[in-house]
Protein backbone atom coordinates (compact mmCIF):
# COMPACT_ATOMS: atom_id res chain seq x y z
CA UNK A 1 0.00 0.00 0.00
CA UNK A 2 1.18 3.42 -0.83
CA UNK A 3 2.37 5.73 2.02
CA UNK A 4 0.82 9.08 2.46
CA UNK A 5 3.79 10.80 2.17
CA UNK A 6 4.42 9.04 -1.18
CA UNK A 7 0.43 10.19 -2.46
CA UNK A 8 0.90 14.09 -1.28
CA UNK A 9 4.14 14.21 -3.15
CA UNK A 10 2.60 11.99 -6.38
CA UNK A 11 -0.60 14.82 -5.49
CA UNK A 12 1.63 17.70 -6.44
CA UNK A 13 3.60 15.79 -9.13
CA UNK A 14 3.79 18.28 -12.27
CA UNK A 15 1.15 20.82 -10.60
CA UNK A 16 1.85 24.37 -12.14
CA UNK A 17 -0.73 26.11 -9.63
CA UNK A 18 1.60 25.85 -7.23
CA UNK A 19 3.92 28.07 -8.83
CA UNK A 20 5.62 31.04 -6.79
CA UNK A 21 7.40 33.85 -8.27
CA UNK A 22 10.51 33.30 -5.90
CA UNK A 23 11.80 30.66 -8.48
CA UNK A 24 12.20 33.52 -10.75
CA UNK A 25 14.58 35.02 -8.95
CA UNK A 26 16.34 32.08 -7.45
CA UNK A 27 16.64 30.90 -11.38
CA UNK A 28 18.39 34.26 -12.34
CA UNK A 29 20.81 33.97 -9.11
CA UNK A 30 21.95 30.59 -10.37
CA UNK A 31 22.51 31.97 -13.95
CA UNK A 32 24.43 35.01 -13.08
CA UNK A 33 26.60 32.33 -10.78
CA UNK A 34 27.41 30.11 -13.77
CA UNK A 35 27.42 33.15 -16.05
CA UNK A 36 30.16 34.80 -13.83
CA UNK A 37 32.36 31.65 -14.01
CA UNK A 38 31.55 31.96 -17.74
CA UNK A 39 33.05 35.34 -17.91
CA UNK A 40 35.78 34.65 -15.93
CA UNK A 41 36.77 31.11 -18.02
CA UNK A 42 36.83 29.37 -14.41
CA UNK A 43 36.24 26.16 -16.79
CA UNK A 44 37.44 23.62 -13.92
CA UNK A 45 34.61 25.39 -11.46
CA UNK A 46 32.07 25.50 -14.27
CA UNK A 47 31.90 21.96 -15.05
CA UNK A 48 32.53 20.65 -11.76
CA UNK A 49 29.10 22.03 -10.82
CA UNK A 50 27.49 21.03 -13.93
CA UNK A 51 29.06 17.64 -12.80
CA UNK A 52 27.52 17.24 -9.47
CA UNK A 53 23.77 18.71 -10.77
CA UNK A 54 23.85 16.06 -13.54
CA UNK A 55 24.72 13.19 -11.08
CA UNK A 56 21.52 14.75 -8.66
CA UNK A 57 18.88 14.63 -11.27
CA UNK A 58 20.40 10.43 -11.96
CA UNK A 59 19.92 9.87 -8.44
CA UNK A 60 16.44 11.57 -8.92
CA UNK A 61 15.38 9.41 -11.70
CA UNK A 62 16.42 6.14 -10.03
CA UNK A 63 15.01 7.40 -6.99
CA UNK A 64 11.23 8.02 -9.16
CA UNK A 65 11.85 4.86 -11.01
CA UNK A 66 12.12 2.73 -7.68
CA UNK A 67 9.35 4.39 -6.83
CA UNK A 68 7.04 3.36 -9.85
CA UNK A 69 8.12 -0.32 -9.48
CA UNK A 70 7.63 -0.84 -5.74
CA UNK A 71 4.48 1.36 -5.84
CA UNK A 72 4.99 1.79 -2.19
CA UNK A 73 7.33 4.71 -1.51
CA UNK A 74 9.93 6.68 -2.90
CA UNK A 75 13.84 6.42 -1.48
CA UNK A 76 13.00 9.83 -0.41
CA UNK A 77 9.87 12.49 -1.33
CA UNK A 78 8.95 15.91 -1.41
CA UNK A 79 5.53 15.92 0.10
CA UNK A 80 5.98 19.33 1.34
CA UNK A 81 4.88 22.85 -0.32
CA UNK A 82 6.83 23.89 -3.53
CA UNK A 83 6.64 26.02 -6.31
CA UNK A 84 6.76 22.76 -8.46
CA UNK A 85 7.72 19.58 -7.72
CA UNK A 86 9.45 17.87 -10.52
CA UNK A 87 9.64 13.88 -9.62
CA UNK A 88 8.72 12.09 -6.52
CA UNK A 89 11.64 13.02 -4.64
CA UNK A 90 12.67 16.52 -6.89
CA UNK A 91 11.45 20.02 -6.79
CA UNK A 92 12.29 23.33 -8.13
CA UNK A 93 13.79 24.22 -5.30
CA UNK A 94 16.23 21.35 -4.28
CA UNK A 95 17.57 21.37 -8.16
CA UNK A 96 18.76 24.58 -8.15
CA UNK A 97 19.92 24.32 -4.92
CA UNK A 98 21.96 21.86 -6.62
CA UNK A 99 23.17 23.52 -9.39
CA UNK A 100 24.63 25.75 -6.95
CA UNK A 101 26.22 23.17 -4.69
CA UNK A 102 28.85 22.23 -7.31
CA UNK A 103 29.76 25.58 -7.91
CA UNK A 104 30.61 25.96 -4.09
CA UNK A 105 32.43 22.73 -3.29
CA UNK A 106 35.05 23.40 -5.94
CA UNK A 107 35.51 27.10 -4.90
CA UNK A 108 36.70 25.71 -1.54
CA UNK A 109 39.30 23.58 -3.30
CA UNK A 110 43.09 24.11 -2.49
CA UNK A 111 44.96 24.90 -5.79
CA UNK A 112 47.33 22.34 -4.92
CA UNK A 113 45.77 18.96 -5.33
CA UNK A 114 48.81 17.25 -3.30
CA UNK A 115 47.55 19.28 -0.02
CA UNK A 116 46.53 17.33 2.94
CA UNK A 117 44.48 18.10 5.17
CA UNK A 118 44.01 16.06 8.47
CA UNK A 119 46.12 13.47 7.05
CA UNK A 120 43.55 13.16 4.18
CA UNK A 121 43.98 14.49 0.65
CA UNK A 122 42.59 18.05 0.12
CA UNK A 123 39.63 16.28 -2.11
CA UNK A 124 38.58 13.71 -0.07
CA UNK A 125 38.93 16.29 2.89
CA UNK A 126 36.07 18.05 1.45
CA UNK A 127 34.50 15.85 -0.35
CA UNK A 128 33.97 14.26 2.87
CA UNK A 129 33.03 17.11 4.49
CA UNK A 130 30.77 18.53 2.25
CA UNK A 131 28.93 14.86 2.15
CA UNK A 132 28.52 15.05 5.81
CA UNK A 133 27.08 18.73 5.90
CA UNK A 134 24.09 17.97 3.61
CA UNK A 135 23.57 14.57 5.42
CA UNK A 136 22.64 16.83 8.44
CA UNK A 137 20.85 19.01 6.36
CA UNK A 138 18.58 16.31 5.26
CA UNK A 139 18.22 14.92 8.48
CA UNK A 140 16.88 18.34 9.54
CA UNK A 141 14.62 18.22 6.88
CA UNK A 142 13.56 14.96 7.23
CA UNK A 143 12.77 15.77 11.28
CA UNK A 144 10.61 18.70 10.19
CA UNK A 145 8.69 16.72 7.04
CA UNK A 146 10.18 18.16 3.94
CA UNK A 147 11.60 15.41 2.80
CA UNK A 148 10.35 11.66 3.66
CA UNK A 149 12.29 8.62 4.54
CA UNK A 150 10.03 5.03 4.49
CA UNK A 151 12.28 2.32 3.91
CA UNK A 152 14.57 1.28 7.03
CA UNK A 153 17.79 1.01 5.23
CA UNK A 154 17.55 4.79 3.96
CA UNK A 155 16.49 7.06 7.08
CA UNK A 156 18.26 8.28 9.97
CA UNK A 157 19.07 5.44 11.81
CA UNK A 158 21.10 4.04 8.75
CA UNK A 159 22.54 7.15 7.49
CA UNK A 160 25.52 5.55 5.72
CA UNK A 161 23.78 4.92 2.29
CA UNK A 162 22.96 8.27 2.25
CA UNK A 163 26.20 9.82 2.88
CA UNK A 164 27.98 7.26 0.38
CA UNK A 165 25.29 6.85 -2.34
CA UNK A 166 23.42 10.36 -1.34
CA UNK A 167 26.33 12.65 -1.85
CA UNK A 168 29.75 11.41 -0.90
CA UNK A 169 29.72 10.21 -5.24
CA UNK A 170 28.76 13.73 -6.02
CA UNK A 171 31.56 15.70 -4.99
CA UNK A 172 33.99 12.90 -6.04
CA UNK A 173 32.64 13.11 -9.47
CA UNK A 174 32.37 17.15 -9.01
CA UNK A 175 36.09 17.19 -7.34
CA UNK A 176 37.00 14.52 -10.38
CA UNK A 177 35.34 16.70 -13.42
CA UNK A 178 37.33 19.75 -11.94
CA UNK A 179 40.93 18.37 -11.72
CA UNK A 180 40.67 17.21 -15.26
CA UNK A 181 43.68 18.62 -17.36
CA UNK A 182 41.70 19.57 -20.47
CA UNK A 183 38.18 21.18 -21.24
CA UNK A 184 37.76 18.86 -23.54
CA UNK A 185 37.68 16.11 -21.25
CA UNK A 186 35.50 18.14 -18.51
CA UNK A 187 32.99 18.74 -21.31
CA UNK A 188 32.98 15.16 -22.84
CA UNK A 189 32.01 13.50 -19.33
CA UNK A 190 29.57 16.61 -18.32
CA UNK A 191 28.13 16.53 -21.37
CA UNK A 192 28.07 12.63 -20.92
CA UNK A 193 26.39 12.43 -17.18
CA UNK A 194 24.09 15.45 -18.59
CA UNK A 195 23.02 13.62 -21.82
CA UNK A 196 22.24 10.42 -19.84
CA UNK A 197 20.22 11.81 -17.32
CA UNK A 198 18.11 13.86 -20.54
CA UNK A 199 17.45 10.27 -22.39
CA UNK A 200 16.24 8.63 -19.01
CA UNK A 201 14.23 11.54 -18.75
CA UNK A 202 12.62 11.51 -22.20
CA UNK A 203 12.36 7.58 -22.04
CA UNK A 204 10.79 7.04 -18.43
CA UNK A 205 8.94 10.36 -17.95
CA UNK A 206 7.87 11.34 -21.62
CA UNK A 207 7.74 8.39 -23.16
CA UNK A 208 6.71 6.06 -21.03
CA UNK A 209 5.15 8.47 -18.45
CA UNK A 210 6.78 5.64 -15.45
CA UNK A 211 8.40 9.10 -13.71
Amino acid sequence: MMTESARQAQAILRDPSHFQWYVVPLLLIVLYIYSVEVERKNWSILFGGLALWGMDWFNEIWNALFFHFNKIAPVWGTPGATAYNILIGLNIEITLMFAIMGVYACKMLPKDKKLKILGLPNRWFFAILNALLAVGIEVVLNLIGALTWEHPWWNIQAPWLIFLFGYLTFFVVCFWVHDMKSVRDKVIVTGSILGFDAFCFIVFGVILGWI
